[in-house]
């Protein structure tokens, strides 16, 4: 339940961004205002809506990164339980009631196997 609303969250965020990126003057928007653009009649005042837009713009996009750790973590912790370690622990069986050694495989011994038909190599020995 969570994790959907998370991501609803994060489709409205990354909506939100993608139109105040649209609707934000570029940097050569500005000298067509100094010829008489008439920007001085607008709702943000004569200085734009350049402040006031790039605020919005950087408070939706902490929101967004922040939605986006919390998802991430959702999906790696499906059952919230954050104590558990990524490597599976080897379950071991206790040996036979009355065994105190083990049994090794016939001809297995401290010496490793010798190679039969070793392949030619340049290296000298």
């Amino acid at each position: 339940m969570l994790y959907n609303v998370l991501l609803i969250i994060q489709i409205m965020v990354a909506l939100g961004i993608i139109g105040l990126v649209l609707i934000q003057h570029g940097k050569g928007a500005d000298a067509g205002a100094a010829f008489g653009g008439g920007a001085s009649g607008t709702v943000f005042g004569s200085r734009g809506s350049g402040n006031f837009l790039t605020k919005l713009t950087a408070v939706l996009a902490t929101v967004f990164f922040a939605n986006s750790l919390m998802l991430a973590w959702l999906v790696a912790h499906p059952d919230g339980v954050v104590g558990e370690s990524i490597i599976p622990t080897a379950i071991t069986e206790p040996a036979p009631a009355g065994s105190s050694e083990v049994d090794l495989p016939k001809g297995s011994g401290d010496v490793a196997p010798a190679i039969e038909n070793e392949a030619p190599s340049d290296i000298p020995k």
